[in-house]
């Protein structure tokens, strides 16, 4: 089976493709679909051949006809889609794109869409946990009521509807954050109120017939300044799982996902949804639950057994390193938009 993986970036904001390419590799063979020349993952041998693809933004004419132009190469058998920016057009055109022979896993539109952060709310109270206080705006005057009329205090989070969260210590740095997001991914701006605690991950992939089939639950230590796990260890806590049980349950989610809580004492504080794999998802790999070959397996309507158990105490550390490759690659990579699998180093 030949499995197009996205999402190759592996920076200071690393992407989920690079980890779930490691944990198929063993059994399938794997292609990477790139949306930069820059992407490390295009250069670090670890793909058979990697691919430019159009932006999500050009719209689903071009992603149709580089999809066609792929699989007269390729003869691909399934993709998985790791960014969020590209997910909508993967799950409104999922039936244009298997006519293809091309297999998906994902959820569905108004799944996708529930798990906005603007619609977040709805949800936290169909899981009967909690979702702190949160505002739409879309100008600094509303920022402004929120601050005056609401009498929210600071610290705040200004976040983007789909990208982006910044804490917020006063108003001029709100305001800063505010335009920051906005100029780079649009509106609405969302405030949320700071709530504090442990900050636990779960990782988990749905067959989209309400039932859990694998999850990894972690709690963070430490973070890079965007946010981003750098280290973090393996925790079982029942409460959590079963609101991720619910959640497959309620939503007949079908694919993979991350829940992002804050836990107090007792009290569960929903943060964020992300409707796909996380770039920790190899760790989970590591410790032996291989969520993405779960995700084949669904695609492929084979029966999985639930695997909820794994170590405990188990730390994840993130680490960063250097290899050398010709630039010609890049060149080539430019200017043919594809490239053959390269070495590590010259």
């Amino acid at each position: 089976m030949k499995i197009a993986v996205s999402g190759l970036n592996n920076t200071d904001n690393p992407a989920p493709g690079i980890p779930v390419i490691k944990s198929l590799n063993e059994k399938y063979s794997t292609v990477g679909f790139a949306y930069d020349t820059n992407e490390p993952g295009n250069y670090m041998d670890i793909v058979r051949k990697t691919y430019l693809m159009p932006y999500p933004s050009l719209g689903f004419d071009e992603l149709k006809t580089r999809l066609e132009e792929i699989q007269v190469k390729e003869k691909l058998d399934a993709i998985i889609p790791n960014l969020d920016a590209e997910l909508p057009l993967y799950i409104k055109h999922q039936k244009e794109i298997e006519a293809m022979g091309i297999k998906l896993c994902l959820p569905s539109a108004e799944n996708f869409e529930l798990r906005n952060k603007n619609n977040l709310d709805v949800l936290a109270k169909q899981l009967d946990i909690t979702y702190p206080k949160t505002y739409e705006i879309g100008t600094i005057k509303e920022l402004e009521e929120i601050v005056t009329v609401s009498k929210s205090q600071f610290p705040l989070m200004v976040k983007g509807n789909y990208y982006k969260a910044y804490m917020s210590h006063n108003f001029e740095s709100a305001v800063e954050n505010f335009y920051k997001i906005s100029n780079e991914w649009g509106f609405p701006i969302l405030v949320q109120e700071v709530v504090y605690g442990e900050e636990l991950n779960l990782v988990g992939v749905a067959d989209g017939k309400g039932e859990l089939k694998g999850a990894v639950a972690i709690k963070k230590l430490t973070t890079t300044d965007l946010g981003k796990i750098w280290t973090a260890v393996t925790i079982q806590n029942e409460k959590l799982m079963n609101i991720a049980k619910k959640f497959v349950k309620e939503t007949l989610w079908k694919g993979p996902f991350e829940l992002e809580c804050i836990v107090n004492m007792n009290q569960i504080y929903l943060i964020e949804i992300n409707p796909r794999f996380p770039a920790w998802v190899y760790f989970a790999t590591q410790i032996g639950v291989n969520l993405p070959e779960m995700l084949v397996d669904i695609m492929q309507e084979k029966e999985i057994k639930p695997q909820l158990e794994y170590p405990q105490n188990k730390m994840y550390i993130r680490y960063t390193g250097e290899f050398v490759t010709d630039f010609t690659n890049f060149s080539k990579l430019l200017s043919s938009k594809e490239l053959e699998n390269v070495q590590k180093s010259i």
